[in-house]
């Protein structure tokens, strides 16, 4: 396992080169379903209105499901929909047996109602950990899909030998989808976990006593180099425009032990771990 220590060459945590290590192995499972049952497993992804970035992330998952051997399916919604009217269509996808996960893009509208949309996926088909009822279980420890991104920051530090447990892991952001589950799984594996957000008071020496800093604000290189603590390992999980994260990595990932690039950080890997629950939700109910 790789220890906080001070590094001359810090090690580059690298989320496309592991996404297509998870992808391999999800084209062998993804065929073994075939092969026993016929079934294409098929991940449904709800998109409402035009949003250009929303636009191009469901392009990019439609295209990260074929390369990974499942099927998607876009459904395309006007921005005047109710939140009843979404709910409805979030319905008919639970209902539908060739559909193994159910992907809502967000944000969604202002006038939609996200907690209530969120919580009418399916639990059986909440793949992208969304439900209220998936935070719940997971953080208890028990079985749930769990939220994407927070499961490829996981993913990540286990993949790349990151010493979790005894680790002082610093959050800062607290979003129901992002912040919040990331620290019970960071609590979960043993890791001594403060959560922070803008208004966290003296924030700056809170985050220089942090081995572990998970970034996920969405301000564009919030978290400045003189907050980094010498041998930290710096995950930042924000995506802002200019293809920036929420740390200033350019300058405070040289002090760090390792540190996820923006892009190919966290981005690949939040892709592949909701097809790869998706893929989980297909073996449990064709092959178990």
């Amino acid at each position: 396992m790789l220890k906080v220590t001070t590094m001359s060459t810090p090690l580059i945590i690298d989320g496309t080169a592991y996404a297509k290590e998870v992808q391999a192995d999800l084209l062998i499972r993804t065929k073994a379903i075939l092969d026993k049952t016929g079934v294409v497993p098929r991940l449904a992804t709800i998109i409402v209105g035009s949003n250009p970035a929303s636009v191009m992330y469901v392009k990019m998952k439609h295209n990260a499901c074929l390369r990974a051997g499942i099927e998607p399916l876009k459904i395309e919604l006007p921005e005047t929909i109710t939140t009843d009217g979404l709910i409805a269509e979030i319905n008919k996808l639970n209902n539908d047996d060739s559909i193994f996960g159910i992907l809502l893009q967000h944000p969604l509208p202002k006038h939609i109602d996200t907690g209530r949309c969120f919580n009418a996926i399916s639990i059986e088909k909440d793949t992208d950990g969304v439900n209220t009822a998936s935070f719940g279980a997971m953080t208890m420890g028990q079985t749930a899909f769990n939220s994407a991104t927070p499961y490829a920051i996981m993913s990540l530090l286990k993949h790349y030998g990151i010493q979790i447990e005894g680790a002082n892991a610093v959050v800062i952001g607290r979003s129901p989808i992002l912040g919040k589950p990331v620290s019970m799984m960071l609590l979960n594996a043993n890791a001594t976990v403060t959560i922070c957000h803008t208004k966290t008071r003296n924030l700056p020496d809170i985050v220089r006593g942090a081995d572990i800093v998970v970034a996920a604000v969405g301000q564009a290189k919030f978290v400045q180099a003189d907050w980094v603590r010498d041998g930290a390992v710096l995950i930042d999980a924000g995506y802002n425009e200019g293809n920036v994260g929420d740390i200033d990595l350019e300058n405070a990932a040289p002090k760090s032990s390792a540190y996820t690039p923006v892009p190919g950080g966290v981005g690949p890997v939040t892709i592949i771990k909701l097809i790869e629950q998706t893929v989980e939700a297909a073996e449990r109910k064709l092959l178990s």
